[in-house]
């Protein structure tokens, strides 16, 4: 039999020294049986996102301390940067690998979000999978007006009612935990400063707005470069390759070249197949940024 092995990949809100990061990457090291592959950090947009995997049971346990320790650092009210957000350990993520279903994982990170809410009194929302309201599967719609509104809203809006834990927003926020399949990061940086121009490919290229198909896209300001930052919900419908021509077809249009691309996180490897990191601008990409790879380096998977 298949032992079950879950992936989690936990968003924070600090990207910026300081040591919160270290000490979130120490308590998910403290939690036998749960395995950290992966961490990247990022200033501008003040996140920080962990990729861990294991035994269902010590992932969950590894991310409920990593939300703890979060919760106990960061504040969301002196909180700065371009990435939206709700709280401090801002999305929970649970994805399953292999020997266990996604109804499975669902229950899973209901489970965690119920502790969360109890054992922290943070508000908790479930989404994708795990949701408990059709409304909350889609993340973006969790939200919407980020930390602030929510702080407005939440006592009174019946829609911004937890699923667990208290109607009321501290320094930490809200956290957002869900079940889903394998997504891709991928930003995209334009030769230009021109954040407008962004913001309209985004529009162009996501689902939501007639674009490609499992593809979600926001138009950000990084490093003084306007960035398209992508998520690949649904690799095989729109690969890497597909999304990258999108948005440098459309930066083309008005007058705006690409000038490197980026992963953020691990990608199966499935995902990486079929194309030469020069073909989409890929900076330093390596077999260690495959998931299996790592999986096999930490005992996971056999080589």
């Amino acid at each position: 039999m298949t032992a079950p092995l879950v992936e989690c990949i936990p968003n924070f809100s600090e990207g910026r020294p300081g040591g919160t990061i270290d000490a979130i990457l120490a308590a998910v090291r403290a939690v036998p049986g749960a395995f950290l592959l992966d961490h990247s950090s990022d200033s501008d947009h003040n996140r920080t996102v962990v990729t861990l995997a294991g035994d269902p049971p010590a992932v969950a346990a590894a991310a409920f301390a990593a939300v703890a320790c979060a919760a106990q650092r960061i504040d969301l009210r002196r909180h700065t940067g371009v990435h939206p957000r709700i709280g401090a350990a801002d999305v929970v993520p649970l994805i399953p690998l292999q020997g266990i279903s996604m109804a499975e994982c669902a229950e899973l990170a209901r489970a965690l979000g119920r502790r969360i809410g109890a054992e922290l009194d943070l508000p908790v929302y479930l989404y994708a999978d795990a949701a408990l309201r059709p409304e909350r599967k889609n993340l973006s719609a969790i939200r919407k007006g980020e930390y602030e509104a929510l702080a407005a809203t939440i006592a009174t809006d019946p829609f911004r009612a937890p699923d667990f834990g208290p109607a009321r927003i501290g320094p930490a926020g809200a956290t957002a935990v869900g079940a889903r399949g394998p997504l891709i990061a991928f930003n995209v940086y334009l030769a230009t400063a021109d954040l407008s121009i962004a913001r309209a490919v985004a529009a162009r290229v996501r689902e939501s707005s007639g674009g490609l198909p499992a593809v979600q896209a926001l138009g950000l300001m990084v490093g003084g470069r306007a960035q398209v930052s992508l998520n690949l919900t649904d690799f095989p419908r729109t690969p890497l390759p597909r999304a990258f021509e999108a948005v440098r077809n459309e930066a083309a249009r008005m007058g705006a070249a690409v000038e490197r691309s980026e992963l953020i996180g691990l990608i199966p490897r499935d995902a990486a197949r079929g194309w030469a990191a020069a073909d989409i601008k890929l900076d330093n990409f390596s077999e260690s940024r495959i998931l299996e790879s790592r999986l096999q380096d930490v005992g996971l998977l056999e080589k």
